[in-house]
């Protein structure tokens, strides 16, 4: 596969930015193989998100030669209380992440966060290195990529987690540290800093963060990032996402609250599924439709598809329940995956977890 191909790959839905595209060119032009990791914290249930648009990512990756690693990054859960908190449970839902990731991207090696520091004090030195080059001030604007604001109170260990997530890219070694636009503030931090410690700049790329089903949130901020990372699916508020263990009923029960404004592209959750879902895993998406509606119609391209919602000729409702359809058929493998004695032993973690508050 060429440069230009391989950039193409990249460079498809779900990514939303590369910082910069020059540099990623220049670094496919001298190294066949660079490397990559995306980190995940361990908490509930993997859904659309976590594990379908992380997964689609590095699966492209893959494709365009690149060696990718699936961090769980299960200190970093530990810090921001996921799991309550509870390291024994983050240890067992890590269990659960793994197997999840190894079914959707075999090709991908996993990393776990406790056995990439366990005796390794040259990261902890790194750590004292790397924020002897930030300021308080600029540490604190960074806590967003946890989901934190900057006037939360915080425990003091919740400040370390931006550090150690930029020197992460360079214990991991990756090229290529991959993320959530929600992640881009410690990327950017990583490659401020890097060249001023003598290290490599590292690549960013960053995802299309998926919406919850709900109708957006409206953040104080007028910038329209902050609205999409408050407005992201989220295990948390369960009604608004679809989990890769939902039975085609729940599927179509949490579609059809959908918020799904006729005629409206910009921050439509159901117009997000098809875009970076559907059209990711079928060339072309078949509407079914009653003859009084129109009839059955497919789409060949997601730009087609949007141009006639635009136009009122796809109803919401239809829109939904076809959606619902096809995307059952796109989790059916993993859901029935989970559902083997074995694995579904893994999810009980998480039902310990409700009992516990």
């Amino acid at each position: 596969m060429d440069v230009e191909t391989k950039i193409d790959v990249i460079m498809r839905p779900p990514t939303e930015e590369i910082i910069t595209l020059k540099e990623l060119r220049n670094l496919l032009e001298t190294n066949e193989h660079p490397t990559h990791y995306i980190g995940l914290e361990i908490s509930g249930l993997l859904h659309l998100g976590t594990l379908l648009i992380c997964g689609y990512k590095v699966n492209d990756l893959v494709e365009a030669g690149v060696k990718t690693q699936v961090y769980l990054a299960d200190y970093h859960s530990f810090i921001n209380n996921k799991l309550g908190g509870n390291w024994d449970n983050i240890l067992k839902a890590s269990k659960y992440f793994v197997e999840g990731f190894n079914f959707l991207c075999p090709k991908a090696k996993i990393v776990l966060g406790s056995d990439l520091y366990k005796n390794n004090d040259e990261y902890w030195k790194n750590i004292i290195r790397f924020t002897k080059h930030i300021s308080l001030a600029r540490n604190v604007r960074c806590l967003t990529i946890m989901g934190r604001h900057e006037g939360e109170k915080l425990d003091f260990a919740q400040y370390l987690y931006p550090p150690m997530q930029a020197v992460d890219v360079k214990t991991i070694g990756a090229d290529i540290p991959q993320g959530g636009m929600d992640q881009r503030k410690a990327h950017v931090l990583a490659r401020d800093v890097f060249p001023r410690m003598d290290w490599k700049k590292p690549i960013a790329l960053h995802h299309h963060l998926l919406m919850g089903l709900a109708e957006p949130i409206q953040p104080k901020s007028s910038d329209k990032l902050d609205q999409v990372i408050a407005s992201k699916m989220s295990k948390s508020k369960p009604w608004t996402a679809i989990f890769v263990h939902d039975s085609e009923e729940e599927i179509m029960g949490k579609l059809k609250k959908a918020w799904c404004p006729e005629r409206v592209v910009e921050l439509n959750p159901v117009i997000e599924i098809v875009k970076y879902v559907i059209f990711h895993e079928y060339e072309s998406f078949e509407m079914e439709r009653p003859s009084k509606f129109g009839g059955d119609i497919e789409f060949e391209s997601y730009d087609e598809f949007e141009k006639d919602f635009v136009k009122g000729n796809i109803h919401p409702q239809d829109l939904k329940s076809n959606v619902g359809r096809v995307l059952d058929r796109i989790i059916s493998p993993v859901r029935k995956h989970f559902e083997k004695p074995a694995n579904k032993k893994l999810l009980e973690v998480f039902e310990e977890d409700q009992i516990t508050r």
